[in-house]
């Protein structure tokens, strides 16, 4: 079976919008954040927002067939640690100016985690995040696109950095090159463990 991988762009924003909101719905960090929260409304007024900030500001790669997108995954350059202080101090206020709402807060634990351990070495590729929609999990999309990044990543002498927010999909990080360094950070609540690993090419 031949999987695609290509760079997503505003042609593809509404289909990237619909295959990202039906894979994000069990992924354990998305469903922390949200335990609690209508998933219907992170879809409709979520999702967008980060899918058009995506393709402005970073690069979304994705894979499947001619006809349907398989696995979506959003990828940063990462040229200064700057980011990651502006997206938490946003989050922190968000969260402040609606204490009544727990996933505003959790989002903010969780960009703050982010902001304070991401690392400092510069440049690199920072995978914010890869999800596969359901029904076509176990076709190898997801490591369609790892293996087309990581070569990206070693073609261009830069390291690719990401968090594994799982066992399952750690392994599979290591099977594409990637290696645990560092602390894992705990999510509080009952989060889940991110595992910090680095592609070196």
């Amino acid at each position: 079976m031949d999987i695609n991988v290509r760079q997503a762009g505003e042609q593809d924003r509404d289909a990237v919008i619909e295959a990202f909101a039906h894979a994000s719905r069990d992924e354990v960090v998305t469903a922390w954040v949200l335990e609690g929260f209508p998933f219907e409304q992170f879809s409709e007024q979520y999702v967008p927002v980060l899918i058009d900030r995506a393709l402005r500001d970073d690069e979304i790669w994705v894979a499947g067939d001619d006809s349907q997108i398989w696995a979506v995954s959003i990828w940063q350059q990462v040229d200064s640690v700057d980011r990651f202080q502006t997206e938490a101090a946003e989050a922190r206020a968000a969260a402040e100016g609606a204490p009544d709402v727990p996933t505003l807060r959790r989002f903010a634990v969780v960009t703050d985690l982010l902001a304070h351990s991401h690392p400092c070495e510069l440049p690199h590729r920072y995978l914010q995040v890869i999800v596969t929609v359901p029904e076509h999990r176990g076709k190898g999309a997801g490591a369609a696109i790892l293996a087309d990044r990581t070569k990206a990543a070693s073609s261009a002498g830069v390291p690719a950095y990401l968090e594994a927010s799982t066992e399952r999909s750690a392994r599979l990080y290591t099977r594409m090159g990637f290696a645990r360094t560092g602390a894992e950070h705990e999510l509080p609540e009952g989060g889940p463990t991110l595992r910090p690993m680095w592609f070196r090419g």
